[in-house]
């Protein structure tokens, strides 16, 4: 039986009037003692049946191959064995991972994690120049790559590992050794990953994350884990070297679930594998449930087995929420918040009544704190005020690595991030994300926050995406333009786009220059790359002088 609350804490908002902080109204979850040596991946293994089920674990989404539990688990040591022996890896040793999605990638990232190695996966689509940079701030060992990725690769104290070679091939299914791995004494204070931060507002950053980070963050899972008969399906349609694609592995893994694995993607190899393989959730992000909403594709498959859609990355407008419960009345659409600082997973939406709060993250995740902060003034506000969000708890990151002057201006002495979104809570302790600070378009003496115009826009019948930016303007400083893309057959102008946006929208919002792009530039976890689209409005308008 949950403790009643103190009186100077709100039991809706989780609000308290004496701290000025906010609390998860989520009960409190016990975690592993922190002094006890526990990898991730242990921890992930041991919230498994005993012995483990005989359901699959991974699936193929294009060749069909599937790998059951036990398969899983034995290929997992089996790696973990031939990686001690063959490479001599050691606990503390960080591996680089520049490959594409495949069953091989969550065996690997097991293997490492149980070793104490610490796992630093990239982009694989990443340029040599940003690939150096990631290896100047990690300082890798090993790397793990493809035929295709390992020659923007520098060489590195071991030699590259190719993932689909036969020499690799073989340290999965072969043990070279009949002794089990050296078990390594990991605290679950040890690094467990670096992650690269999107780099959409400045310098890719390497964010530190412990096993004690993750342990955390499958532990509030674990305990809010639905009770149901058959284990779910879950299809990955983000990438795993990205914290969306990271700790939803770890946590299908944790829960059991079997995961269909894309290794790309594409809209409809997404809408064929839900058919196929009788997918029950995956998590998208909101340009992918606008595409649900408007393509036409979707009605030629059967997706009755979807039940939930698990929606992150960045906000997801009310209109689009309720356009797609409109379309598809029998799939929740669950929303989080997180950034790779938080590991992924800070606020959710936890069943169906919380689901319908249309426009919000959710609720404050297990064993998390916050506090909404006036960007100026650094005073910590109440409900319904606008701020920026600071967050504390276990899931918290370590730091960035090789960067002290970028840790110090994210985490205070007192463990708070910043992390520079602005935001409220609601009075029933939902939250609600308006904006980056940085993103804010700075018109006349107002703030104009771009991704509420681009709801906007995006609940126009003929606009398939949009971005809205800052443009320089010398009577009002910046004004907000919109990069459209209109759907097919579409003969959407300018003045009509303008004129839409208008009567929703109070004077200073107003979009006052458009232009037509055939595709928004994103990262892969679906944010907009606002850089690139002003960067490409000023040189348009360069060229034109």
């Amino acid at each position: 039986m949950a403790e009643p609350s103190p009186p100077s804490i709100d039991p809706n908002s989780g609000f308290c009037s004496k701290t000025k902080t906010f609390r998860s109204p989520r009960p409190s979850i016990a975690l592993p003692p922190q002094n006890l040596p526990l990898s991730i991946a242990s921890y992930a293994i041991s919230l498994l049946p005993s012995p483990p089920p005989e359901t699959n674990a991974l699936i193929d989404a294009t060749t069909g191959s599937r790998l059951s539990y036990p398969e899983f688990l034995h290929q997992v040591q089996t790696l973990a064995s031939s990686l001690q022996t063959l490479t001599r890896l050691s606990k503390g040793d960080t591996a680089f991972i520049l490959a594409p999605t495949s069953l091989k990638i969550p065996i690997l990232y097991f293997s490492l994690l149980s070793l104490g190695v610490v796992v630093s996966p990239a982009n694989p689509a990443g340029t040599p120049s940003e690939i150096s940079r990631q290896i100047k701030l990690t300082r890798p060992v090993i790397a793990f790559a493809t035929s295709s990725t390992a020659r923007n690769l520098p060489p590195l104290t071991k030699p590259t590992i190719l993932l689909d070679s036969l020499e690799f091939e073989s340290m999965i299914i072969h043990c070279t050794t009949t002794i089990k791995p050296h078990q390594n004494v990991i605290n679950q204070s040890d690094p467990a990953a670096i992650l690269y931060s999107s780099g959409t507002t400045g310098n890719v950053k390497g964010v530190v994350l412990t096993h004690r980070n993750f342990i955390a963050l499958i532990g509030g899972y674990n305990a809010s884990r639905p009770d149901i008969e058959s284990p779910p399906v879950g299809l990955l349609t983000v990438p795993l070297f990205h914290i969306f694609g990271f700790f939803s592995i770890l946590r299908n893994i944790a829960m059991g679930e079997a995961t269909v694995l894309m290794e790309r993607f594409d809209f409809g190899a997404m809408l064929r594998a839900v058919e196929k393989f009788r997918v029950t959730g995956m998590p998208v992000t909101p340009p992918l449930v606008v595409a649900m909403v408007k393509s036409e594709e979707v009605g030629k498959y059967d997706l009755s087995s979807l039940m939930v859609v698990g929606c992150g990355g960045a906000p997801l407008g009310k209109e689009v929420a309720e356009q797609f419960g409109s379309k598809f009345p029998n799939i929740e659409i669950v929303q989080g918040y997180g950034l790779t600082e938080s590991t992924g997973s800070a606020t959710r939406t936890i069943g169906p009544e919380e689901s319908q709060h249309y426009g919000s993250v959710g609720r404050l995740a297990e064993n998390l704190e916050a506090k909404i902060v006036h960007p100026t003034t650094g005073e910590a506000l109440s409900p319904g005020q606008q701020g920026e969000l600071w967050l504390r708890g276990p899931i918290i990151m370590k730091g960035y690595i090789g960067d002290d002057d970028a840790t110090a201006s994210t985490l205070d002495s007192e463990g708070w991030m910043k992390t520079g979104d602005l935001c409220y809570f609601d009075h029933d302790g939902f939250l609600f994300i308006v904006d980056r600070l940085k993103e804010l378009i700075k018109y006349k003496a107002y703030q104009v926050p771009p991704a509420e115009l681009e709801q906007v826009l995006q609940s126009h019948p003929e606009i398939a995406d949009a971005a809205v930016v800052p443009y320089p303007d010398e009577d009002a400083g910046q004004i907000p333009m919109a990069f459209v893309v209109r759907r097919p057959g579409s003969t959407l102008n300018e003045s009509q786009v303008m004129d839409f946006v208008a009567k929703q929208v109070a004077p200073y919002k107003k979009i006052r220059r458009v232009a037509f792009i055939n595709s928004i530039p994103k990262n892969p976890a679906g944010k907009i790359l606002r850089r690139e689209l002003v960067s490409h409005a000023i040189s348009r308008s360069s060229s034109k002088l």
